[in-house]
């Protein structure tokens, strides 16, 4: 196979790496920004030396980002070409296009990087949905927020102190909005139950609730009672329905999801009849995300020409899960003093609610209170 890669950042260089001495697998062109003198006989800076070559059959695209991602994916594909993707943005916001595009044209289309880094979630998803029916899946699908919850119940510090942390050691962007708003979480949820339900979603419907407020006395609260704070996906199946969502979760400090530290990520998928299957792993860096792109290849040089799910019919989002919230807000709500049974230090815990009512009612309410935190208890 000889690859061409869009982007020789962290990724594309674990790529380039990686590919080195192997004899079925060869970059040939490698698209940069700048002059690189590692890679200067095989670099270009002019897309169409790729797309005009036909001796590149597969086009490795890892510059991140919508745009020139899409247009450049868009033409490899049209040109008959492989493509494999780290990029989970791409992929939620043209799922339907881009998949309808690899099929057309009888190529692959492959993006196991894009949801776990280096976990091989998406292949075993596939491979489960040979044999058997997956109901849910979900789980902790960041490292980042990951990494700032487990700082917080570790080394008790604020908030803003575990960001600027996280930030330093390169887990957070300067611009850490994706990751701490649940946008990076959504993306991969969406992608996820889209194979898993054969279903297409509407990634931005998906109701989300992040951690930028939680606080320091909020994870000292939780302790208290025996739980741990983690940032959880949920989507389940629900007839033809979808029920998906996004919100920080109270768990058992018992529970497999309490004890995932750091950056790492634990995705589950619950099937009919083998019940539930956990991958735990890395879900970012340079290597673990490299090695899931060149194993996306190593796939394709062994046959494989498809999607992961050939079946994707539009899916509406249920309204369908219910369980208590912990809310904690300065100001006073008729809707949430109706809905409390008990208190919990500066926060409330409510009744059974649905969580797409919760996270709405939530997300009007930081008009009033910048600072309210819900998180669901599982």
């Amino acid at each position: 196979m000889n690859i061409a890669l869009l982007g020789f950042g962290v990724v594309g260089g674990g790529i380039y790496e990686l590919a080195k001495g192997r004899t079925d697998l060869t970059v040939s062109r490698v698209l940069v920004r700048r002059d690189i003198p590692e890679i200067a006989s095989i670099a270009t800076r002019d897309f169409n030396d790729i797309l005009n070559d036909s001796t590149i059959d597969t086009v490795v695209e890892v510059m991140g980002g919508l745009h020139p991602a899409y247009e450049y994916v868009s033409a490899a594909l049209q040109a008959k070409k492989n493509v494999v993707t780290a990029n989970k943005a791409l992929i939620a916001a043209y799922y339907t296009e881009l998949t309808a595009l690899a099929k057309e044209n009888g190529v692959a289309l492959r993006c196991t990087a894009a949801i776990g880094g280096g976990i091989p979630w998406l292949h075993n998803l596939e491979r489960c949905k040979r044999l058997d029916t997956i109901t849910e899946v979900g789980g902790i699908m960041n490292g980042t927020t990951n990494f700032i919850m487990d700082a917080m119940h570790t080394s008790p510090a604020s908030f803003p102190v575990i960001l600027k942390k996280a930030q330093e050691l390169g887990y957070a962007e300067a611009d850490p909005s994706a990751d701490i708003d649940g946008d990076d979480i959504r993306r991969k949820l969406a992608i996820s139950a889209n194979i898993a339900f054969d279903a297409v979603l509407d990634e931005e419907s998906i109701p989300t609730f992040g951690i930028r407020t939680v606080t320091d006395g909020d994870i000292a609260t939780f302790q208290s009672h025996g739980f741990v704070c983690k940032m959880l996906a949920t989507a389940q199946k629900c007839g033809e329905t979808v029920c998906a969502f996004i919100e920080p979760t109270l768990v058992d400090a018992h529970d497999l999801e309490a004890s995932v530290p750091a950056n790492y990520n634990l995705i589950s998928y619950t099937a009919e009849k083998i019940g539930r299957q956990s991958f735990f792993g890395q879900g970012a860096g340079r290597f673990p995300t490299a090695s899931n792109v060149v194993q996306d290849c190593l796939d394709i040089i062994g046959g494989q020409t498809s999607f992961y799910t050939e079946d994707m019919a539009p899916a509406e989002l249920e309204d369908a899960v219910a369980h208590p919230y912990y809310v904690r807000t300065a100001c006073t709500d008729r809707w949430l003093e109706s809905i409390t049974v008990d208190c919990w230090d500066s926060g409330v815990i409510t009744s059974a609610i649905s969580s797409h009512e919760m996270i709405r009612w939530a997300k009007r309410h930081l008009s009033k209170d910048p600072t309210c935190f819900i998180a669901g208890i599982r």
